[in-house]
């Protein structure tokens, strides 16, 4: 089974990815254009997603021999995303992060990521808009049905070009999330 989903939030796609375990279906690739694919199961899954970007060769091998020797698989992710997803039968121990440093460690990965994607688009947002307008200047000079047609056939583009803008506050806002974490398991 093949399922198609975008996110923005990591942890709402660990949310995800663990309500398809409870419904029977095991995450086995994730591509980079969002579409997951399952098979079926009768064991009981646990799925945890931790981002980690830029490990050499020697230190990746080194970070999953680690999580593999507490029996966690590793589910290959799309290339160059940082994101590592993580996957084990369900027992006693089932979190990733051991402690309130490493969870706060991760909150701050989690800050970093989203912070530099958002601010990634709205810099191209600021590119993209800075010599055009959205719509057709001769467009608001037309009258009656042509303009409706005129308007209804330039507002994709429109949307296509707001869309690094919209890239931006959703990543932006994972990242006041993971803050809010981070400052409140700073704060316990």
């Amino acid at each position: 089974m093949k399922k198609f989903r975008l996110f923005f939030n990591i942890e709402k796609e660990e949310q995800f990815l663990n309500e398809q375990l409870q419904k029977g279906f095991r995450c086995i690739h994730i591509s980079g254009l969002g579409i997951y694919t399952f098979e079926p199961t009768d064991k009981r899954y646990v799925m945890r997603l931790d981002y980690q970007n830029n490990l050499s060769k020697e230190k990746f091998a080194e970070y999953k021999g680690l999580y593999e020797d507490f029996g966690w698989n590793y589910i290959k992710g799309p290339w160059g995303s940082g994101i590592r997803y993580w996957q084990k039968e369900d027992e006693d121990q089932t979190e990733i992060f051991s402690d309130r440093e490493s969870k706060g460690n991760y909150y701050k990965r989690l800050m970093n990521y989203s912070f530099w994607l958002g601010s990634l688009f709205l810099f191209y947002s600021f590119l993209f808009y800075s010599d055009s307008e959205l719509y057709h200047d001769g467009l608001w000079s037309m009258d009656g049905s042509l303009f409706w047609k005129a308007f209804l056939f330039e507002t994709p583009f429109v949307l296509m070009k707001l869309l690094p803008a919209l890239m931006a506050i959703l990543f932006w806002r994972s990242y006041f999330k993971a803050y809010q974490k981070h400052s409140k398991l700073k704060g316990e």
